[in-house]
Protein backbone atom coordinates (compact mmCIF):
# COMPACT_ATOMS: atom_id res chain seq x y z
CA UNK A 1 0.00 0.00 0.00
CA UNK A 2 2.69 2.38 1.09
CA UNK A 3 4.75 1.50 -2.46
CA UNK A 4 1.46 2.24 -4.60
CA UNK A 5 0.88 5.57 -2.59
CA UNK A 6 3.89 6.39 -3.47
CA UNK A 7 3.55 6.04 -7.17
CA UNK A 8 0.57 7.73 -7.06
CA UNK A 9 1.82 10.39 -5.04
CA UNK A 10 4.60 10.83 -8.05
CA UNK A 11 2.06 10.71 -10.61
CA UNK A 12 0.27 13.19 -9.62
CA UNK A 13 3.33 15.46 -9.27
CA UNK A 14 4.18 14.73 -12.85
CA UNK A 15 1.18 15.06 -13.94
CA UNK A 16 0.96 18.66 -12.42
CA UNK A 17 4.29 19.78 -13.37
CA UNK A 18 3.31 18.73 -17.48
CA UNK A 19 0.23 20.71 -17.56
CA UNK A 20 2.09 24.07 -17.89
CA UNK A 21 5.52 24.18 -20.13
CA UNK A 22 7.38 26.73 -18.75
CA UNK A 23 9.37 27.02 -15.63
CA UNK A 24 12.15 29.08 -13.72
CA UNK A 25 13.78 28.64 -10.71
CA UNK A 26 15.02 31.71 -8.85
CA UNK A 27 18.57 30.79 -6.81
CA UNK A 28 17.98 33.28 -4.16
CA UNK A 29 20.37 34.13 -0.96
CA UNK A 30 17.86 32.62 0.99
CA UNK A 31 17.28 29.52 -0.79
CA UNK A 32 15.34 28.26 -4.30
CA UNK A 33 12.10 29.24 -5.51
CA UNK A 34 10.42 27.17 -8.39
CA UNK A 35 7.67 29.15 -9.82
CA UNK A 36 5.25 27.83 -12.72
CA UNK A 37 4.40 29.99 -15.51
CA UNK A 38 1.20 29.89 -16.90
CA UNK A 39 0.29 29.33 -20.60
CA UNK A 40 -2.54 31.43 -20.28
CA UNK A 41 -0.69 34.31 -19.88
CA UNK A 42 1.84 34.10 -23.10
CA UNK A 43 3.22 37.69 -23.05
CA UNK A 44 3.99 37.79 -19.47
CA UNK A 45 5.40 33.90 -19.96
CA UNK A 46 7.35 34.67 -22.97
CA UNK A 47 8.77 38.26 -21.44
CA UNK A 48 10.55 36.89 -18.89
CA UNK A 49 11.58 34.30 -20.09
CA UNK A 50 13.34 36.42 -23.01
CA UNK A 51 14.74 38.20 -20.13
CA UNK A 52 16.34 35.40 -18.62
CA UNK A 53 17.73 34.61 -21.17
CA UNK A 54 19.27 37.79 -22.09
CA UNK A 55 20.43 37.70 -18.81
CA UNK A 56 18.70 40.99 -17.00
CA UNK A 57 17.86 38.54 -14.19
CA UNK A 58 21.26 37.65 -12.92
CA UNK A 59 22.39 38.86 -9.49
CA UNK A 60 18.93 40.90 -9.11
CA UNK A 61 17.16 42.06 -6.33
CA UNK A 62 14.39 42.03 -4.05
CA UNK A 63 14.02 45.97 -3.82
CA UNK A 64 10.70 46.60 -2.47
CA UNK A 65 9.80 43.89 0.61
CA UNK A 66 6.75 44.82 2.15
CA UNK A 67 5.59 42.47 5.18
CA UNK A 68 2.19 40.47 4.39
CA UNK A 69 1.87 42.09 0.88
CA UNK A 70 4.65 41.46 -1.62
CA UNK A 71 8.04 40.96 -2.48
CA UNK A 72 9.20 43.10 -5.31
CA UNK A 73 11.83 42.63 -7.71
CA UNK A 74 13.27 44.10 -11.14
CA UNK A 75 13.01 47.81 -12.09
CA UNK A 76 11.48 50.15 -9.29
CA UNK A 77 8.60 52.68 -10.31
CA UNK A 78 10.62 55.79 -10.10
CA UNK A 79 13.36 54.73 -12.60
CA UNK A 80 11.16 53.92 -14.90
CA UNK A 81 8.81 56.75 -15.28
CA UNK A 82 11.94 59.36 -14.68
CA UNK A 83 13.71 58.07 -18.32
CA UNK A 84 10.61 57.50 -20.00
CA UNK A 85 10.24 61.63 -18.88
CA UNK A 86 13.43 62.32 -20.33
CA UNK A 87 12.33 60.83 -23.94
CA UNK A 88 8.81 62.09 -24.00
CA UNK A 89 9.09 61.47 -27.63
CA UNK A 90 9.32 57.49 -27.31
CA UNK A 91 5.91 55.80 -26.26
CA UNK A 92 6.35 53.92 -22.92
CA UNK A 93 7.22 50.52 -23.18
CA UNK A 94 4.30 48.40 -21.37
CA UNK A 95 3.01 44.77 -21.90
CA UNK A 96 -0.42 44.37 -22.87
CA UNK A 97 -2.67 42.77 -19.41
CA UNK A 98 -3.58 39.77 -19.08
CA UNK A 99 -6.34 39.91 -17.12
CA UNK A 100 -8.53 36.08 -16.08
CA UNK A 101 -11.07 35.68 -13.08
CA UNK A 102 -9.25 32.28 -12.36
CA UNK A 103 -5.93 33.98 -12.12
CA UNK A 104 -5.59 35.81 -8.93
CA UNK A 105 -3.43 37.03 -5.57
CA UNK A 106 -3.50 34.15 -3.73
CA UNK A 107 -0.32 34.04 -1.61
CA UNK A 108 2.35 32.32 -3.40
CA UNK A 109 1.25 34.00 -6.49
CA UNK A 110 3.45 35.49 -9.04
CA UNK A 111 1.83 39.16 -11.11
CA UNK A 112 3.47 41.55 -12.76
CA UNK A 113 4.30 45.29 -11.34
CA UNK A 114 3.06 48.37 -13.46
CA UNK A 115 2.33 52.66 -13.23
CA UNK A 116 -1.51 53.87 -13.04
CA UNK A 117 -2.00 53.37 -16.76
CA UNK A 118 -5.43 52.79 -17.86
CA UNK A 119 -4.82 49.71 -20.10
CA UNK A 120 -3.39 47.87 -16.93
CA UNK A 121 -0.47 47.46 -19.04
CA UNK A 122 2.49 45.70 -16.92
CA UNK A 123 6.49 47.19 -16.91
CA UNK A 124 8.72 44.82 -19.31
CA UNK A 125 10.85 44.15 -16.01
CA UNK A 126 9.52 44.25 -12.42
CA UNK A 127 7.60 41.26 -10.71
CA UNK A 128 6.21 40.38 -7.55
CA UNK A 129 5.42 37.38 -5.34
CA UNK A 130 2.55 38.19 -3.22
CA UNK A 131 2.55 37.98 0.28
CA UNK A 132 -0.98 38.91 1.88
CA UNK A 133 -2.73 38.26 4.57
CA UNK A 134 -6.00 35.59 5.52
CA UNK A 135 -8.53 37.20 4.40
CA UNK A 136 -12.53 36.88 6.04
CA UNK A 137 -15.71 36.68 4.19
CA UNK A 138 -16.78 40.16 4.82
CA UNK A 139 -13.33 41.42 3.23
CA UNK A 140 -14.20 39.24 0.34
CA UNK A 141 -18.16 40.39 0.26
CA UNK A 142 -16.48 44.23 -0.15
CA UNK A 143 -14.23 43.26 -2.50
CA UNK A 144 -16.85 42.08 -4.76
CA UNK A 145 -18.78 44.79 -4.37
CA UNK A 146 -16.47 47.19 -5.38
CA UNK A 147 -15.07 45.52 -7.94
CA UNK A 148 -18.39 43.60 -9.27
CA UNK A 149 -17.47 40.30 -10.06
CA UNK A 150 -17.95 37.10 -7.60
CA UNK A 151 -15.18 34.96 -6.51
CA UNK A 152 -16.04 30.93 -6.63
CA UNK A 153 -15.89 28.96 -3.52
CA UNK A 154 -12.66 27.34 -4.25
CA UNK A 155 -11.14 30.84 -4.67
CA UNK A 156 -12.85 31.85 -1.13
CA UNK A 157 -11.82 29.36 0.73
CA UNK A 158 -7.81 29.90 -0.75
CA UNK A 159 -7.81 33.37 0.37
CA UNK A 160 -9.73 32.22 3.68
CA UNK A 161 -7.06 29.57 4.71
CA UNK A 162 -3.83 30.33 2.66
CA UNK A 163 -4.40 34.18 2.30
CA UNK A 164 -3.45 36.79 -0.41
CA UNK A 165 -4.00 40.06 -1.94
CA UNK A 166 -7.69 40.23 -3.44
CA UNK A 167 -7.28 44.14 -3.69
CA UNK A 168 -5.06 43.72 -6.68
CA UNK A 169 -7.23 41.28 -8.25
CA UNK A 170 -8.74 42.41 -11.79
CA UNK A 171 -5.96 45.17 -11.78
CA UNK A 172 -2.58 43.60 -12.01
CA UNK A 173 -1.56 40.90 -14.67
CA UNK A 174 -1.08 37.68 -12.31
CA UNK A 175 1.17 35.10 -14.27
CA UNK A 176 2.38 32.58 -12.77
CA UNK A 177 2.46 30.37 -8.91
CA UNK A 178 5.36 29.37 -6.58
CA UNK A 179 4.91 25.15 -6.83
CA UNK A 180 8.26 24.67 -4.08
CA UNK A 181 9.86 26.86 -2.11
CA UNK A 182 6.99 28.76 -0.44
CA UNK A 183 9.45 29.05 3.04
CA UNK A 184 12.02 30.50 1.37
CA UNK A 185 9.67 33.43 -0.39
CA UNK A 186 8.43 33.57 3.44
CA UNK A 187 11.78 34.35 4.76
CA UNK A 188 12.40 37.05 1.86
CA UNK A 189 8.91 38.39 3.02
CA UNK A 190 9.89 38.63 6.52
CA UNK A 191 13.06 40.20 6.29
CA UNK A 192 14.29 43.56 7.75
CA UNK A 193 13.90 46.57 5.82
CA UNK A 194 14.53 50.46 5.52
CA UNK A 195 12.20 53.20 5.39
CA UNK A 196 12.25 52.66 1.94
CA UNK A 197 11.23 49.14 2.10
CA UNK A 198 15.03 47.30 0.78
CA UNK A 199 16.05 45.02 2.65
CA UNK A 200 18.64 45.93 5.18
CA UNK A 201 20.75 43.00 3.70
CA UNK A 202 20.91 42.88 -0.18
CA UNK A 203 18.29 39.48 -1.10
CA UNK A 204 20.41 38.48 -4.36
CA UNK A 205 19.04 36.15 -7.04
CA UNK A 206 19.45 34.69 -10.32
CA UNK A 207 16.69 33.31 -12.67
CA UNK A 208 16.87 30.08 -14.71
CA UNK A 209 14.12 28.28 -17.24
CA UNK A 210 13.57 25.12 -16.61
CA UNK A 211 11.09 22.80 -18.93
CA UNK A 212 8.24 21.11 -17.39
CA UNK A 213 10.49 17.88 -17.19
CA UNK A 214 13.13 19.35 -15.38
CA UNK A 215 10.54 21.09 -12.76
CA UNK A 216 8.85 17.87 -12.12
CA UNK A 217 12.09 16.18 -11.22
CA UNK A 218 12.90 18.75 -8.66
CA UNK A 219 8.94 18.62 -7.47
CA UNK A 220 9.77 14.76 -6.82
Amino acid sequence: MKFSGLIISLLLLTTAASAQSTFIRLETSKGDILLKLYDKTPLHRDNIVSGIRKGRWKSALFNRVIKDFVSQAGELDDPILEREKQHPDQKPQRLKSELYPDLYHFKGALGAGRDDNAQKASFLNQIYLVAGKKQSDAQLDEIESKKGFKYTPEQRETYKTKGGIPRLDGDYTVFGEIVKGMEVADAINQVKTDKHDLPEVPVVFNATVLTAKAAAKLLN
